[in-house]
């Protein structure tokens, strides 16, 4: 009686381990397939890259970090206020070099931002004021890794990556659209502090581009960079 007593608790107990594999393979069968459809969401998602400044305001109030204490630091100053930028001469030495140079002579003095794209850019620098100017001579490309950002200052040009001169626009987020500037463009610079006036120009009203009138970004009312000088981190003339 006790030898059946004994052997009907060993089957019972196999078969309850039985289940118990069985239910555990199943669960582990459903984590992996969860595991998978995960995995190919992610793959088949943009990966794109979201550094500071997604948001239109992400650095307003805030202060970027200077790059490198040798660098040139300028400021702007229009009606809407001020806007400080350091020059990356570590990066892109004769883009930053060339527009301290066209600052120190007041090249850039009562020159307008001509072209603005909302969610994009503000550009500026051109002495004819529609984006067919430049300064009498052209730049080399110095790209780099670093990427357009909210903040970033880049240089403008036409096809040929060396058409760069005194055209500069300065970026208003990141987007796909700036992401797709990054090592195509000679990026020479970023803004320090004035992100309030950097977006206050960038949600002006805007007309027909004269150059391009299916694009809507000459601003109405023009915006006049009153003075460029060189200056300190907090924009006080130098």
């Amino acid at each position: 009686m006790k030898t059946r007593v004994l052997i009907l608790c060993a089957a019972m107990i196999c078969l309850l381990g039985m289940l118990a594999c069985s239910d555990n393979g199943e669960a582990k069968d459903k984590a992996a397939e969860n595991d998978s459809t995960v995995a190919t969401a992610k793959k088949g998602q943009p990966q794109e890259v979201q550094p500071v400044g997604v948001e239109s305001d992400s650095l307003v109030g805030q202060r970027p970090t200077i790059r490198n204490k040798n660098n040139t630091i300028v400021t702007i100053a229009t009606d809407f206020g001020n806007m400080t930028l350091e020059l990356y001469r570590d990066v892109a030495p004769a883009h930053a070099d060339s527009f301290v140079a066209r600052t120190k002579d007041g090249f850039y003095n009562g020159l307008i931002f001509h072209r603005l794209v909302a969610n994009f850019m503000i550009q500026g620098g051109d002495p004819q004021g529609d984006g067919t100017g430049n300064a009498g001579y052209f730049l080399p490309a110095e790209f780099s890794d670093l990427p357009h950002i909210e903040g970033t200052l880049s240089m403008a040009r036409s096809r040929d990556i060396n058409s760069a001169s005194s055209q500069f626009f300065i970026c208003l987020k990141r987007t796909r659209s700036t992401a797709g500037l990054d090592g195509k463009y000679t990026v020479f610079g970023h803004l320090l502090k004035g992100y309030e006036t950097l977006h206050a120009i960038g949600e002006l009203e805007c007309t027909a581009n004269p150059s391009n009138p299916r694009e809507i970004s000459k601003p109405t009312d023009d915006v006049v960079m009153r003075k460029v000088y060189l200056s300190d981190a907090d924009g006080n003339p130098l």
